[in-house]
């Protein structure tokens, strides 16, 4: 479990073989050390903040979005997705672009609203944050391994963007 602390961009966090309680744990401490107590934790000089649920911000709501994956639309229930969470480590070092290579950063309308996208061609990886013009921040709303189909529909979406600037 701590070995996954020392991780870096791109190996994978050695969590398959963990009980739940155990992976958790080990999640959880990246993700507290990433983005809980990073208090630099921004995107090209913008803080990022966790989507606000009622009004209040739940970086319990963002973990699980950074960790599990929606397996019915209409309960919205949600489980433990093996992909997301094996890159949780990734988050970071895309949002401070490390990776200069292969990287598609962009802004596009999207259905919710304008979309900033970090995605990583190479390894099939996006972050999706929402930005806020008003107040010079960005919600983070999630970030996965694309798989299938999805990375046409990326790579399509950059294509289509119309936005001259990132927000």
């Amino acid at each position: 479990m701590p070995l996954n602390q020392i991780k870096t961009y791109n190996s994978l966090l050695d969590i398959s073989g963990l009980a739940e309680r155990e992976r958790k744990i080990s999640l959880k401490a990246i993700f507290d050390r990433d983005i809980t107590n990073n208090a630099s934790f921004k995107f090209r000089s913008k803080p990022i903040q966790p989507t606000p649920k009622e009004g209040e911000l739940k970086l319990e709501t963002l973990f699980t979005h950074l960790t599990t994956v929606v397996v019915d639309y209409k309960t919205k229930k949600r489980e433990y997705d093996l992909y997301r969470s094996q890159r949780l480590h990734w988050l970071k070092y895309h949002v401070d672009e490390k990776r200069k290579q292969g990287m598609l950063v962009f802004s596009a309308k999207d259905k919710g609203g304008i979309r900033t996208y970090i995605y990583d061609q190479a390894e099939h990886y996006v972050i999706v944050l929402e930005p806020l013009r008003k107040i010079n921040e960005y919600y983070l709303l999630t970030a996965y391994h694309l798989r299938g189909k999805d990375n046409k529909k990326i790579e399509n979406k950059y294509k289509r963007r119309r936005l001259a600037e990132l927000y």
